[in-house]
């Protein structure tokens, strides 16, 4: 029993094989995929393939590396989507400073946005953090209330301390592929000590495809089982234990009642 916390399946490499990659998901057992938006397009893409397939959740939300295109006809759109039941997080959203597609103050202008609408809706976020680990602390910390913010930190690759901070606000750990890889022993050594009830397990498909099939494009949801088994290695705990927990964590995060 696993939940994918995270997959862009209105993605062009996945949308027109949604069939089989949803059937090879339920043959994996995944019990839950949220689909996750980066623009107001993908964002109601994402809403109306949850609408269509009950095992598929959606989040809504301007990505950073989108949002110097972003209009407020767009936001408003995201306001509008962010109310509808089969939307159960806000975002991707967040702060990137590898890319340079769009000046970082006016991705913190849309982080702000963003994290406001999580309080407002009362669904979590779901962050994107890439070279900009402080920058992130500092906004959290900033728009925290009473010391909390609701949250995914998605395809987590930062520090140690940098976890404990986000576990201190209330923030969930996610990992994606990237820990399965050979290089990633510190990465693995972070998932190793967060708490049993604050990890989470993702795909990031159709990105970021976990060993043994790194090479293999694209990512699928059915793919998280490998994830789930490094992460329970290196844990030392049973495999269905974990499952089981990780996918408690995803529905309790997202606010799903069974």
């Amino acid at each position: 029993m696993l939940f994918d916390t995270h997959a862009h399946l209105e993605d062009e490499q996945l949308l027109p094989i949604l069939g089989q990659v949803l059937e090879n998901a339920s043959s994996a057992g995944l019990v839950g995929i949220t689909a996750i938006g980066t623009t107001a397009q993908t964002s109601k893409k994402c809403a109306q393939l949850a609408r269509e397939y009950p095992q598929v959740y959606s989040a809504v939300g301007i990505h950073p590396n989108h949002c110097q295109d972003a209009t407020e006809q767009e936001w408003q759109e995201i306001l509008k989507l962010s109310t509808q039941s089969e939307v159960v997080a806000i975002g991707e959203t967040g702060l990137d400073r590898y890319w340079d597609y769009c000046p970082i103050e006016q991705q913190r202008t849309w982080f702000a946005k963003h994290i406001e609408l999580s309080f407002e809706t009362q669904k979590p976020l779901v962050i994107h953090m890439r070279e900009c680990e402080s920058d992130i602390l500092a906004m959290l910390k900033a728009h925290q209330r009473d010391g909390k913010v609701i949250g995914i930190m998605h395809s987590f690759a930062g520090s140690w301390e940098t976890a404990q901070q986000c576990l201190e606000l209330g923030m969930y750990i996610s990992f994606a592929g990237m820990v399965t890889f050979k290089k990633s022993n510190e990465l693995r050594e972070v998932a190793a000590r967060i708490p049993e009830d604050r990890i989470l397990v993702e795909t990031d498909a159709p990105y970021l495809t976990p060993h043994p099939h790194r090479s293999q494009r694209p990512n699928q949801p059915a793919m998280v089982c490998h994830t789930a088994s490094c992460l329970a290695d290196v844990r030392g705990v049973d495999l269905e234990l974990f499952s089981s927990s990780t996918t408690a964590n995803a529905k309790r995060v997202f606010n799903l009642n069974d």
